[in-house]
């Protein structure tokens, strides 16, 4: 059913706490698993504003690296992929490029404003996304 699962990911605890729910589809379906994290261009400012956004690829590679190997400790084999741009927009795309069954995040819970919910990177990923999309809250 979900051939193939991306799981976009930054450095925020939505992320860590989608593992769980990650995992258990994973092994059920035995699915492709592709770890995705995006850097993204921000300006100085919005940087220390926002600790989760993902600016430097050395952190984007440190990420990544550390998320694979707590799959493996899962007895999971996790792909991972690093792309630059727009959260949004380029999870989108490459779930589309890789055919992905199904998109898994975490929510940072700004949707309970009307300006949070047109904010959101997993709003966006709703309603931008080719296949279905879990969000894990």
């Amino acid at each position: 059913m979900f051939k193939t699962v991306l799981f976009p990911i930054d450095r925020s605890r939505e992320s860590r706490h989608a593992v769980d729910v990650v995992t258990d589809l994973v092994k059920k379906y035995d699915s492709r698993l592709i770890i995705l994290s995006v850097v993204e261009e921000t300006s100085a400012e919005s940087e220390t504003a926002v600790p989760e956004v993902m600016s430097s690829a050395e952190t984007v590679e440190k990420l990544l690296k550390g998320a694979q190997a707590l799959f493996v400790e899962k007895g999971i084999q996790a792909e991972i992929m690093e792309r630059e741009g727009m959260p949004s927009f380029t999870i989108c795309d490459v779930a589309d490029e890789l055919d992905a069954n199904l998109i898994i995040m975490g929510s940072r819970g700004m949707g309970l404003t009307e300006e949070g919910a047109a904010e959101s990177v997993t709003n966006r990923v709703i309603n931008l996304s080719p296949c279905p999309v879990l969000v894990v809250p």
